[in-house]
């Protein structure tokens, strides 16, 4: 049995390597995004428009709401809350779905369709330069995702609390002038949506907004999961369970993402073969508006019902994973300088302290997972940087409904009070095994516990949910098409490879987001349109604000023609 992976949700680089100006490019003027077709570019040959599309719209499970009731609301100023195709928030229109972003999936039969979202809105990437946008599938969105939950938070309670609202609402859900009686009933099912949702948004979204291209999403998974899924019913709802999420870090890029050895920022998660893919995806799934209401029950695996009322859908699942792998790092689309990339490439192979890549972020062979599935090595170091997210890695929580639930060999009994990682790993891991290895009633009744046991393939799960290997260390990718995913370091504080390869001191204090992209200094463009948000950062002083540069300096020694030699090299890689 093999069991596809998906997308991962903390994959990238820690950091990498920058330049001073100085290019082949002259500097651009930022401008807003074009209407037009972007430019497509080449990610291999395996990364087909079918693949795209399917990419764009396949549905994992993700249920945000009736499609008919987010059709429906308004924006303060009276405009369709999803007018433009979400463009305001920094999504992407899909051609394939009219009126839909790329990235947002509507299931269900027709007329009770939901809405939802799917990996690529998070990770799909346009950029623009001298007003032609460039498309990077697979690349870390620049999308303001804080906003638009907040928005949507704003939007639904507008309709509950102003009647003349909800009746055009109601008739609008409804397509005709609703009775009391379905007017009362839709209000019902609204507030019933809302009470958790806005629980959510109110104790969770931090007052210092992410802001575009960045989200906590380690601790909105945990939030959304300790918080809206294991309480008694009917809410569910165990509101202490959630926490502030102000631990941004940057969107992850996914090409290459399925052959790391270790994945999530901190590398708390083993990687590297399609059951681990499989147990970090369906972790993002539950924390992105899936279903779940997992429940006590002698009859099913482990005394547990992972799978009832679960929305994750797996086939989705592994059906997205097939696609990751066929994404491949987009090719620079500028002009290069093939002898002074030929200079970086000498200067990349350096030792570390000497200002070179390839000991940290090069290919080499990394830990051999089950199936003699091989991967690349993602070393796990603390090169100085921001150390909030360690903070959310030690959450506990309430464990609910899922009190005393273990996986043998995996995960120990849950306490009362638990570690919101451990909840998360019983939650993933138990689904998986509900899913692929069903037992009927007398057969689950046979299989006590101590009797268990995992098949070679699903024994890997044992390093899916792990203490992160060594505080304050993060991963480091191979960096590949790194020239298309700024901001860098892994909370993105840092706006260019040329700011990054400065020392701390000397980068900038504060910056605009947003997709301009600048391609002398390789990142983002000074002047941004599309949003107003000015990301505010901290020095070495404050290491732990979630928004510190601090960090990273390697080859910050280097002269400014090695510095620009080897960023010559990096748009090539």
């Amino acid at each position: 049995m093999t069991i596809p992976a998906v997308f991962r949700i903390g994959c990238c680089a820690a950091g990498v390597f920058a330049m001073t100006s100085c290019a082949p490019l002259p500097p651009v003027k930022p401008t807003t995004p074009t209407t037009s077709q972007p430019v497509l570019l080449d990610q291999g040959p395996n990364w087909t428009q079918s693949a795209r599309s399917d990419f764009y719209s396949r549905d994992q499970g993700s249920r945000i709401m009736p499609l008919r009731w987010m059709q429906a609301l308004k924006q303060p100023n009276g405009e369709s809350f999803t007018a433009g195709s979400l463009g305001r928030y920094g999504y992407l229109p899909n051609n394939d779905i009219p009126g839909m972003p790329v990235g947002f999936t509507v299931a269900g039969s027709s007329g009770s369709e939901s809405i939802g979202m799917t990996c690529s809105a998070c990770h799909t990437r346009q950029i623009t330069v001298a007003n032609i946008a460039y498309r990077v599938d697979g690349g870390p969105a620049i999308v303001d995702f804080q906003s638009f939950l907040a928005d949507l938070d704003i939007a639904v309670s507008a309709v509950l609390t102003n009647e003349p609202a909800f009746s055009e609402f109601a008739q609008t859900v409804l397509g005709h002038p609703p009775t009391p009686q379905e007017k009362a009933s839709l209000r019902q099912e609204v507030s019933d949506w809302f009470y958790p949702y806005h629980t959510l948004m109110t104790r969770a979204l931090p007052p210092n907004a992410w802001g575009p291209a960045r989200l906590d999403a380690v601790a909105m998974i945990f939030n959304r999961l300790t918080g809206l899924d294991i309480g008694p019913p009917p809410t569910h709802v165990i509101a202490e369970n959630i926490q502030r999420a102000d631990a941004p870090v940057r969107y992850p890029f996914l090409w290459n993402s399925p052959v790391q050895d270790k994945t999530q920022w901190p590398g708390f998660a083993d990687n590297g073969n399609d059951i681990l893919g499989l147990s970090r995806n369906l972790g993002e799934v539950y924390g992105v508006f899936a279903v779940y209401r997992p429940k006590k029950d002698r009859w099913h695996l482990l005394g547990f019902d992972y799978l009832n009322e679960n929305s994750a859908n797996f086939h989705g699942l592994n059906a997205l994973e097939g696609l990751v792998k066929k994404i491949g790092p987009p090719k620079w689309p500028f002009a290069i300088d093939a002898v002074l990339a030929k200079q970086g490439e000498a200067i990349y192979g350096w030792p570390k302290e000497q200002g070179g890549c390839a000991e940290c972020h090069g290919v080499r062979p990394g830990v051999t997972r089950f199936f003699e599935q091989k991967t690349w090595a993602t070393p796990i170091q603390d090169v100085g940087t921001d150390t909030r997210e360690y903070d959310i890695l030690g959450w506990t929580a309430q464990s609910g409904v899922l009190n005393g639930a273990e996986i043998p060999f995996v995960i120990s009994p849950l306490k009362p009070r638990d570690k919101s990682i451990n909840i998360l790993g019983v939650s993933v891991v138990g689904s998986i095994l509900q899913e692929y290895v069903p037992l009927a009633a007398p057969q689950a009744q046979a299989r006590r516990r101590s009797t268990f046991s995992l098949t070679p393939e699903m024994a890997d799960l044992k390093g899916a949910f792990l203490p992160a290997p060594a505080l304050r260390a993060y991963e480091s990718r191979v960096l590949q098409g790194i020239w298309a995913t700024a901001p860098y370091l892994h909370n993105g504080s840092v706006p260019t490879l040329a700011d990054l390869l400065k020392p701390a001191t000397e980068r900038p204090a504060a910056f605009q987001v947003g997709p301009a992209y600048d391609p002398v200094n390789v990142g983002l463009a000074t002047d941004q349109t599309l949003f107003n948000y000015t990301l505010k950062t901290t020095d070495c002083s404050d290491r732990n604000s979630g928004n510190s540069r601090c960090g990273h300096e390697f080859g910050t020694q280097l002269s400014p023609a090695e510095k620009r030699a080897l960023l010559e090299y990096l748009k090539v890689l």
